[in-house]
């Protein structure tokens, strides 16, 4: 994995591998100057826990005052929500303590209200441990590799449109519907959005693009942004819109 440090440490005559993932760019607080402090973190075990608990977690860690923190247990490393916490001003630390056995340690460091408030993390990756713990790791690195690598070349909305025009291909429309919104939301103009639209009525032909993509949630949500926008609506307010329609809340996009 990119930007990770692995170490062996030895508590109790045990051995503990762990991981530390810093945050890119920017200077934080070592573990040592807060993992005293671990003892009194609120401890949730997320293990075998089915269906989309990420909100939860983001709900109560919002909820925290500096140098307070939470223990996550997971069956894989959680990298998911790095980021998420990340943009609350928590630092982490993160130790696989048993095979299947990770224990990440959340702490905050800094008040920050979420900058990117990106809806749809991939959650659905978490079902994977349902089926192999190793499986889910594999998955969630895999994610992790696609989207936060810094190696990738594309801007991070190209690459979205390119996984939105790959999801309609294989049909998978809420996948398509999340690659959207989250375009968007990331700043993207909505005339890429037209191109994009154009393209896939050449691609895929205007038979199946009025029988399979006008009627779907993805291309409802291309058409709130493009009425809210005509109506002078300003992006904070289709945001918002997207985030009440086409996300989560939405039964045509939840994942399970």
């Amino acid at each position: 994995m990119p930007d990770v440090t692995f170490v062996t440490l030895c508590r109790n005559g045990r051995n503990y591998f762990c991981t530390i993932k810093p945050k890119k760019g920017d200077t934080t607080m070592s573990y040592n100057d807060w993992k005293d402090k671990t003892v009194s973190f609120k401890k949730i075990d997320v293990r075998g826990v089915q269906g989309n608990f990420f909100p939860g977690l983001k709900m109560q860690a919002a909820k925290m005052a500096v140098g307070e923190g939470m223990e996550i247990i997971q069956s894989f490393e959680p990298i998911p929500l790095y980021e998420v916490l990340e943009d609350l001003g928590f630092e982490h630390y993160t130790e696989k303590v048993a095979e299947a056995e990770y224990h990440t340690y959340f702490y905050r460091a800094q008040m920050k209200q979420a900058e990117k408030d990106i809806p749809m993390r991939p959650y659905a990756l978490t079902n994977m441990a349902l089926i192999d713990d190793d499986l889910a790791q594999t998955a969630v690195n895999f994610w992790d590799l696609t989207w936060n690598d810094s190696r990738r070349h594309l801007p991070y909305e190209t690459r979205l449109l390119l996984s939105l025009a790959n999801a309609v291909g294989a049909g998978r429309m809420r996948q398509a519907t999340r690659e959207l919104v989250k375009a968007y939301i990331h700043g993207l103009d909505s005339a890429a959005l037209d191109d994009v639209f154009e393209l896939l009525a050449w691609n895929q032909g205007i038979g199946y693009f009025s029988s399979e993509i006008g009627p779907s949630t993805l291309f409802q949500a291309y058409k709130t942004i493009k009425q809210m926008e005509k109506k002078g609506n300003s992006r904070a307010e289709i945001i918002e819109v997207l985030k009440e329609k086409f996300t989560e809340k939405n039964p045509d996009i939840k994942l399970m």
